[in-house]
């Protein structure tokens, strides 16, 4: 993999650099967000690991401008900033996964390459998901409803496709923190229901016939009614 990493603590960016160099992958360092920024930019990574608190432009900011100009590149912020309110501003902005500071290196490597497989099993040809009148392109990570556009982040997007790809079955909360953030939420979260949220009002609010469902007691299903 090619990564880019948006980090300004010199010893943990070295650190990062040294593992991912010895696992055969090509790593550029960014210290402050600017230059970071213009690095996503002007070259084509495979993930981009970005700092929430580095100098200039902070790592939520990066996300959105980067989202802004159509770059698709998985991100995984790399925080010290463990809460809830600030894991969905991360996703939120842009973010595919999050992981907290300290961590485990190998876990680290993990994400990484689940990012980059992600990113690459959902580039193949024909992948367009489609239920009633709602379309989710995966090449272009566009999402329609009866012809219009709708602007989804990266993380409701993957929840949108997990949805489709799994429609009318009823998905758990724990089956989707699983497989949308590859991580095990404590049972007293309640991230998922805030997503499905978000969700609800991009792609039912305008429209009469709605297509995600909540089935009580066990978890969400998308259907036509």
């Amino acid at each position: 993999m090619k990564i880019l990493v948006v980090e300004d603590e010199p010893k943990l960016a070295s650190f990062v650099k040294k593992g991912l160099e010895e696992q055969s992958h090509e790593v550029d360092v960014a210290f402050d967000g600017q230059i970071g920024r213009t690095m996503a930019l002007s070259n084509n990574y495979d993930v981009i690991v970005l700092d929430v608190n580095v100098p200039k432009m902070n790592g939520f900011d990066i996300a959105l401008s980067l989202r802004s100009e159509h770059i698709k590149t998985p991100i995984l912020m790399l925080t010290a900033m463990g809460s809830l309110d600030n894991k969905v501003a991360g996703f939120e902005a842009g973010a595919d996964d999050y992981l907290v500071k300290p961590f485990e290196f190998r876990e680290l490597l993990a994400r990484l390459r689940a990012l980059s497989k992600r990113s690459i099993d959902t580039s193949s040809p024909s992948s367009l998901l489609k239920v009633a009148d709602l379309e989710l392109d995966l090449n272009e990570k566009i999402a329609r409803r009866d012809g219009k556009r709708i602007e989804l982040t990266a993380k409701e997007f993957a929840l949108l496709e997990y949805l489709m790809r799994n429609r009318g079955r009823v998905v758990s909360r724990v089956d989707i923190a699983e497989k949308v953030w590859d991580i095990h939420f404590d049972t007293g979260t309640n991230v998922i229901d805030v997503y499905v949220n978000f969700l609800r009002k991009k792609i039912d609010k305008d429209f009469p016939v709605k297509l995600i469902h909540t089935v009580i007691g066990m978890g969400y299903m998308l259907k036509e009614e």
